[in-house]
């Protein structure tokens, strides 16, 4: 089984060795036939206005390939973008949505609004302005805290031996 395997894969080898010779010289005469076709032969001339001359229609053919290229690039690029827009049809027809990733974003209302509604949003919604404003009432404890003063004052006062002094002195 192992032998027969072998020879039907060098048979088909081969017959696909075959077909992609024939293939290249195909390929080879198309490519001749178009050269010949298309590009006669070129003869160059002796004198220096018959060669100005070639040179003129040289570019001439140029200019007109550089035509060509731009309008078919054109055409290319016209006919992508309907096919882009079809597509897009196409996905409206069905329904089905491509969803983008979304990204979380800080707003504030006015921006909100104004992104929402664009230049018609005139309105300012300032949250705070229509908050009712708080007086905070002088407790006794903070009354105590402001006559005692700032105890920085106190500690510099006690510091050194004036202060020890004074320490000793006010408790007898």
């Amino acid at each position: 089984k192992r032998n027969r395997a072998i020879t039907a894969r060098r048979q088909h080898l081969k017959i696909a060795a075959t077909e992609l010779e024939k293939e290249e010289s195909r390929r080879e005469s198309e490519k001749e036939n178009y050269l010949s076709e298309h590009c006669p032969p070129l003869h160059i001339p002796g004198s220096m206005s018959e060669v100005q001359e070639l040179c003129k229609q040289l570019h001439a053919k140029i200019d007109v390939a550089e035509e060509e290229k731009y309008d078919m690039e054109v055409k290319v690029q016209k006919s992508s973008k309907e096919l882009e827009d079809m597509n897009q049809k196409l996905f409206d027809l069905r329904g089905k949505f491509k969803r983008p990733p979304l990204r979380r974003v800080r707003m504030s209302a006015d921006a909100m609004l104004k992104a929402l509604l664009g230049s018609k949003h005139k309105v300012c919604m300032d949250l705070r302005a229509n908050l009712k404003q708080v007086k905070k009432e002088d407790t006794e404890k903070e009354r105590d805290l402001r006559d005692v003063g700032d105890w920085r004052k106190n500690i510099e006062e006690k510091s050194g031996m004036e202060g020890r002094k004074k320490m000793f002195e006010s408790e007898s």
